[in-house]
């Protein structure tokens, strides 16, 4: 693909009042959020489930793209309809997770660095033959004592970077995700501090990588307060401090950003959004590329009763993906989701 084949690709997967859907949870993720809801994790209940998300009618609305993992890439909805023509039917671009992990940092003790870009080439090039128009790479940075260290981040970005460029060899659009992690007990200071340190020694890889940040996506964790942290940051902090963590650390060629939820609730996660929207005057689009945050209300249903409850369950999916939409324009109202 070209570089304006890519920068377009990126420009539609932040589009006004759009995101994405991860539904990229590798097989022990997914056992763990079915074990949640008294479901046996196999494929096909892996396939029902994601099939009966990529089938929600309207999802294409506010939805511009889902990140899939490898299996669910090549499967099939039951009537044979395979998920990559079910998605483009509706607007929604294929992407996929690329990435084989975190695992632990050699002589880093606490800190871990993601794997898979041996044979990742090859990889590349079937997923886009696949029908992938976009990727996925999470990096891991832990917060605590003496960490995150520098190593950690450069090995970490490194690889992000490498894949990044990989990615556009192969004509798929690289989303980046650097995750600072929201577990501990730390300020909103000392995340505004390891975020900014973590974006400017990644865009300084994308740049030694001749990445065409036009053609990429950052996908980045709000700066805010740690889950166990004494006294949490409001909303309006949050949003605050992972603004001026963005300008002081993003390139405003890049195509846009799209947050994680990392651990946040529901609610929480669109109120944090909306808030950072209504600043206006960003050099980029910011949107969300939410998991969980989209999920949770629509697992839940589900599990309750998965062949019963489909269209329940779909309806919660287009609500939320509806104040996410509505929350990366700056318009979204709590009193809606009583709507």
């Amino acid at each position: 693909m070209s570089s304006m084949g890519l920068a377009a690709v990126a420009k539609a997967l932040v589009a006004e009042g759009k995101g994405i859907l991860a539904i990229d949870e590798s097989t022990g993720t997914c056992q763990k959020r079915f074990d949640s809801i008294g479901i046996e994790c196999t494929e096909q209940s892996r396939r029902d489930y994601r099939g009966m998300l990529l089938s929600t009618p309207g999802l294409g609305e506010h939805i511009s793209g889902a990140i899939l993992f490898d299996e669910t890439l090549r499967q099939s909805s039951a009537d044979g309809t395979p998920f990559v023509q079910l998605m483009t039917q509706a607007g929604i671009l294929p992407g996929i997770k690329v990435d084989t992990g975190a695992h632990p940092l050699s002589g880093h003790p606490g800190e871990k660095v993601t794997e898979g870009l041996d044979g990742l080439r090859a990889r590349l090039d079937e997923y886009h033959s696949l029908g992938a128009k976009f990727a996925k790479w999470r990096a891991v940075i832990t917060m605590g004592e003496n960490i995150p260290t520098s190593a950690c981040i450069e090995a970490n970005t490194h690889a992000l970077a490498r894949y990044a460029a990989l990615s556009q060899e192969a004509g798929i659009v690289p989303i980046v995700e650097p995750e600072v992690l929201m577990d501990g007990t730390h300020s909103l200071d000392e995340c505004y501090e390891v975020s900014e340190v973590t974006l400017r020694s990644l865009f300084n890889q994308l740049y030694d990588q001749n990445v065409l940040l036009e053609g990429a996506i950052l996908k980045a964790s709000m700066v805010i307060s740690g889950s166990a942290a004494e006294h949490r940051a409001n909303v309006q902090e949050v949003a605050d401090a992972t603004v001026q963590c963005l300008l002081n650390s993003v390139p405003a060629v890049l195509a846009g950003v799209v947050f994680l939820s990392g651990g946040q609730s529901d609610t929480e996660a669109t109120a944090h959004l909306d808030a950072m929207n209504r600043s206006g005057g960003l050099p980029w689009p910011l949107s969300f590329s939410y998991g969980r945050a989209l999920q949770s209300p629509s697992l839940k249903a589900w599990g309750e009763n998965p062949a019963a409850n489909v269209t329940a369950a779909q309806h919660k999916l287009v609500h939320r993906a509806k104040m996410n939409g509505l929350a990366a324009t700056g318009s979204y109202e709590p009193a809606l989701e009583a709507v």
